[in-house]
């Protein structure tokens, strides 16, 4: 009987051992621009870790910086998490700029790989204006006691922190590894899972000691929601959206009932706004290219003999050039972007007021007014003596005539008076 019972108890702990859940990370890649969207994409990940109670999860970062604010959104989700948060700056030839900094040292681990760089975190300033001396002291030294605190912290170099914001200093990896910027270095992320294992770290709910080695690795991407999002904030993007949204309202209004033009063109309006709220606008700038509309519906009710047409060129350049400022130069828009926009746009916008106005001083074929009914041939409906009705190419006229018709007679249109023709006899 014993015998039974420490067998049964050897094969329940060798189910139990074989059935023991293995430890699973959560592998974010993340890659460009820090904005809103890539904050939502990261604290939402981060999120979702935290519920499935993984061992850690890891962002992959290559990023050349970015706002402010999301960047600090982004910072205080990985302060608050009770899932140890390792921020990875790889694949080799990445780098961890700007805000990319303050993400890697708020990490619980902070890691990068051969051949990468980190720095050149201070700030500039956004939003189409320029700040005075005082206030640039006031933003660096906010952005100084920052990762200094992310860098007490953690643990890290406290010093090298100030000089990357005050003087945006920049380091490989292996001089990070060495001024202890960083915890480690790993080529790669089986490496690093490695190198992770048995490092004892404190999240939000206390200490915690990792057991990466040979764990499930979970990769973590934006899906396509995030994806169309990121994309539209791109500033070229951006700027084609909200030109293609002002054409179909300027079609739209120019014909009204077409509904297609007006319904693509706000709904690129409204993605172009999107994206304006993760960009340095100049409101400038955008007034200047809503007056270029402007004018350029004005030109096809007001004779100014092209000078309408003329400051709207030159307004739609100007807001153009002005819309997006920005020191960084992936907050800016590309001229290669921007030329070649503005003159296609230009010339759509002028090409359809140069038919628009060809068409309104055209001379009516039909109708009120009407010359294209002059010469035509029909037969007359009723006695015409003097009036009567005659029927010419499917359509019914009142018609007179100096002239007694009688019915059946065929006729011919010699003149035109409103909605009535002037007919004579055709001669047989």
């Amino acid at each position: 009987m014993r015998r039974i019972l420490k067998l049964t108890l050897f094969i329940f702990f060798i189910a139990l051992a074989t059935h023991a859940r293995a430890a699973v990370i959560h592998y974010i890649e993340v890659e460009g621009i820090i904005n809103p969207v890539i904050s939502e994409f990261i604290t939402t990940s981060i999120e979702r870790a935290e519920d499935e109670d993984v061992e850690a999860a890891v962002i992959q970062l290559d990023t050349p910086g970015g706002l402010d604010l999301s960047m600090r959104d982004i910072v205080k989700a990985i302060l608050a998490s009770d899932v140890p948060i390792v921020v990875y700056v790889a694949p080799p030839g990445s780098r961890a700029a700007s805000a990319g900094v303050f993400i890697t040292y708020a990490a619980h681990i902070a890691a990068m790989a051969p051949s990468t760089n980190i720095g050149s975190a201070h700030p500039v300033a956004m939003g189409g204006g320029k700040m005075d001396e005082t206030m640039m002291k006031k933003v660096e030294n906010d952005a100084v006691a920052y990762i200094q605190g992310l860098a007490k912290k953690r643990g890290r170099n406290v010093g090298w922190a100030e000089k990357a914001v005050r003087e945006s200093v920049n380091i490989t990896a292996e001089e990070a590894l060495k001024l202890k910027v960083i915890d480690l270095m790993a080529p790669d992320r089986t490496k690093l899972l490695d190198a992770m294992d048995g490092k004892e770290v404190e999240v939000a709910s206390g200490k915690k000691t990792l057991k990466t080695k040979g764990a499930e690795v979970k990769v973590v991407k934006m899906g396509l929601r995030h994806r169309i999002l990121y994309a539209i904030s791109n500033p070229n993007v951006a700027y084609i959206l909200m030109m293609l949204g002002l054409m179909g309202l300027y079609f739209e209004l120019s014909n009204p009932g077409a509904i297609l033009p007006g319904v693509i063109g706000a709904i690129c309006l409204i993605l172009a706004f999107f994206a304006f709220q993760t960009l340095s606008i100049n409101y400038a700038g955008l007034a200047l290219i809503a007056l270029a509309v402007i004018f350029f519906i004005a030109e096809i009710n007001v004779t100014s003999y092209g000078l309408l047409a003329l400051s709207g060129v030159v307004s739609l350049l100007l807001g153009s050039l002005m819309l997006f400022e920005s020191p960084l130069p992936f907050m800016k828009l590309s001229l290669w972007v921007l030329l070649p926009t503005v003159v296609f746009f230009t010339a759509l916008f002028l090409g359809a007021m140069y038919y628009a106005i060809r068409i309104h001083k055209r001379r009516p074929v039909s109708g009120i007014g009407s010359t294209g009914l002059i010469g035509e041939e029909g037969m007359a409906e009723t006695d015409i003596s003097p009036e009567g009705k005659i029927f010419v190419d499917g359509e019914y006229w009142e018609a007179w005539s100096d002239e007694p018709i009688k019915k059946g007679e065929k006729v011919k249109i010699v003149e035109t008076k409103g909605l009535k023709v002037k007919v004579r006899k055709t001669e047989v």
